[in-house]
């Protein structure tokens, strides 16, 4: 057998590997800071708790950890090149099981306390980060004292915190047994190892696995293999059949309906995490259940993607339409599609339904004000009742008089489907959108067959320029007498409209000029039409402002420094809040739910772990709610909003609180 001389890799136990050495773990000057956020560690938990739960032939590898060795004895050293994220997440989670067993599970402690310091020297920690945030660090894992009114906020107070806050005494064995079943590959580089080209090798492995894969890959490991080919075969090669090129938007859509949560795709992964976090645990009877569902909403994708292939011709009409918008809308047409197929809707609520959300998409889209972000608070509307997610798409869908404002001045979007449908000629080929006023007249056009462009005013000139792709001035006509009428004047087309197929084309052949007056009679006419065709559902308008529902705020990436308004105020059922940012809110809602409804708030602390505490246990920073209680407010940003959220919906208040990104927030 032929063996390395300068790598020597070795599949250990992570915790003996930890508590055996008494060497110190360094991260070098050229490491990045501390990364990782709370919800890597929630997972890393999750994790844990599971393989805790198996028997002793199952372990759990976190991958390999690359380091090079120099010194002996007490001033030997293992510099780590790749894996201190990692390592140092596990030294909190320890740390954090250390302190809440100390007192009553002394032999537990002394085994925790082996993973943590050296043996010779209690008061040094085996782990040394970048001396930037050594001392940060080792007052976390030591459980030292800041000194009197002195805050300090960093990522391994608000990771420790968290796991202190989620492992309670009771529980502190079972973790213990789940992080002892934790391996890992260590690779150890001699002197004459290049480690950079090690480094490159182990994280530049061909092209990464994208968030299907993932999914693909997690659904099937673990399993038998003729659970495998069971599970490849009657589910996921139909899946793959049914979306093509599309299945990893597909997942993306199917969690959205799924969970009534936006799923935001962070670093290439998010909705794989997304999938994890909403699928935990597969055992292979559980997993055949939910495949099933899987495999039965990839063939309703199917037809959104392609719906010719809707057995009903007026559902696949719809679905047509509603392809003009993209697919933001499909994890709500997926939802419905599925029930119209299971019975528990008609064809004509189903229907009903499409034409809401084109409403809501082309209303929206002709003021301004966007369609992204909308459809998970929709999911979550519809699973409340029809009447609700009526009242949800009635908030959010301008008025009348927006539309008809918006429509007079601004530009026409989906131009083709909008006057196609206000014609009645939707779906008929060979039809373009032409300009009567021709964007780029010559001076010779004429409106009225006697004034030339060129003695128009600049005034009159910029007015017309300014009404060209207003919906007044848009009409569809056929291909061929498009191409005869392009930039030609008004009268010279009007013998080609009058020959077209589509009635609103062909009664421009009466009008006896084409000016701004005559644009602006036709958009009130087409207006009228507009509002008849994409009614607004509900009862009167509610003018959202731009508000965002407390379920569906994210945190920001890539806030400015220095930058402490991130929202411009906050509407708390009917009060209006002035809230600049997540922090804030944080603690004006844990501190106003403990007044009006303390009952909500115990309860999803006691769910959750926290954030509310009966005792300071550790160091950090706490807000007193009274005597017994107190908030703990050294959280990271993701943390503290997913608790506002989860706290609001115990609450049931959820759907009255809404925020208004700033300016530079809706930009970010």
């Amino acid at each position: 057998m032929v063996t390395a001389t300068n790598v020597d890799a070795t599949a250990v136990n992570t915790i003996g590997w930890l508590s055996a050495a008494d060497w110190t773990i360094v991260v070098p000057v050229y490491q990045r800071q501390y990364r990782w956020d709370i919800g890597g560690c929630e997972q890393l938990l999750a994790d844990i708790r599971a393989v805790a739960d198996l028997d002793d032939r199952h372990m759990h590898f976190i991958g390999s950890i690359l380091s090079s060795a120099s010194g002996e004895g007490e001033d030997a050293e293992l510099v780590l090149i790749d894996g201190q994220q990692r390592t140092t997440t596990l030294m909190l989670l320890v740390a954090a099981l250390h302190h809440t067993v100390r007192e009553a599970h002394p032999e537990l402690a002394d085994q925790l306390e082996r993973v943590l310091v050296h043996s010779h020297d209690a008061t040094r920690t085996k782990l040394r980060p970048h001396r930037a945030w050594a001392s940060v660090f080792e007052r976390v894992v030591l459980d030292l004292p800041l000194p009197a009114g002195e805050h300090r906020d960093s990522r391994f107070d608000d990771n420790y915190a968290f796991f202190r806050s989620q492992i309670s005494l009771d529980e502190a064995p079972h973790i213990w047994r789940g992080l002892q079943k934790l391996e890992h590959v260590a690779i150890t580089l001699g002197a004459g190892a290049n480690a950079q080209q090690i480094f490159e090798s182990l994280n530049s492995t061909g092209e990464p696995l994208r968030d299907h894969e993932l999914i693909h890959n997690y659904v099937l490991m673990g399993l038998s293999h003729a659970e495998q080919r069971e599970i490849e075969a009657e589910y996921w090669q139909p899946i793959e059949h049914h979306t093509g090129e599309a299945i990893a938007e597909f997942w993306r859509q199917y969690l959205v309906m799924r969970t009534g949560r936006e799923v935001t795709v962070i670093g290439g992964r998010g909705v794989y995490d997304a999938f994890r976090h909403e699928f935990p645990r597969l055992e292979f009877v559980d997993l055949v259940r939910h495949a099933q569902e899987w495999r039965s909403f990839a063939g309703v994708y199917r037809v959104l993607l392609q719906p010719s292939e809707a057995p009903d011709d007026e559902v696949g009409r719809q679905l047509t339409y509603l392809g003009t918008f993209g697919s933001g809308m499909y994890p709500l047409v997926m939802r419905a599609y599925r029930d119209f197929e299971l019975g528990a809707i008609d064809r004509d609520e189903l229907i009903d339904t499409l034409e809401m959300i084109q409403s809501l998409l082309v209303r929206r889209s002709v003021v301004g004000t966007g369609t992204d972000r909308l459809v998970a608070r929709l999911c979550r509307a519809r699973e409340e009742g029809a009447d609700a997610l009526v009242t949800a798409i009635s908030r959010i869908t301008p008025s009348d008089e927006r539309v008809a404002v918006a429509l007079k001045y601004s530009d026409l979007p989906h131009a083709s489907y909008v006057l196609g449908r206000i014609a009645g000629v939707d779906g008929a080929g060979g039809l373009d959108v032409e300009h009567i006023f021709p964007l780029a007249p010559g001076e010779g056009w004429t409106g009225d067959g006697r004034r030339e462009w060129a003695s128009y005013s600049d005034d009159e000139q910029n007015s017309h320029r300014a009404l060209a792709n207003t919906i007044g001035n848009l009409t569809v006509l056929e291909e061929d007498l498009a191409v005869s009428a392009f930039d030609r004047s008004f009268p010279e087309k009007q013998a080609l409209y009058a020959r077209s197929s589509v009635p609103s084309t062909a009664e421009l052949a009466t009008v006896p000029a084409w000016g701004t007056a005559a644009i602006a009679e036709r958009s009130a006419r087409l207006t009228e039409r507009f509002v008849e065709v994409w009614k607004r559902p509900g009862g009167p308008a509610i003018d959202d402002d731009g508000l965002t529902p407390i379920l569906d705020a994210v945190r920001r990436r890539g806030w400015p420094p220095g930058w402490h308004r991130e929202w411009s105020y906050v509407e708390y059922c009917g009060e209006h809040w002035e809230v600049p940012d997540v922090k804030y809110l944080f603690n004006r809602v844990f501190k106003r739910l403990w007044a009006d409804d303390r009952a909500a708030v115990v309860a999803y602390s006691a769910r959750r772990g926290g954030p509310v505490y009966t005792a300071q246990s550790w160091n950090g920073q706490w807000d007193r709610l009274d005597d017994d209680h107190s908030l703990y407010m050294g959280w990271d940003s993701s943390y503290m909003l997913s608790a506002v959220q989860g706290v609001l919906e115990e609450a049931g208040l959820a759907p009255e609180v809404f925020v208004k990104y700033s300016y530079i927030g809706n930009a970010m």
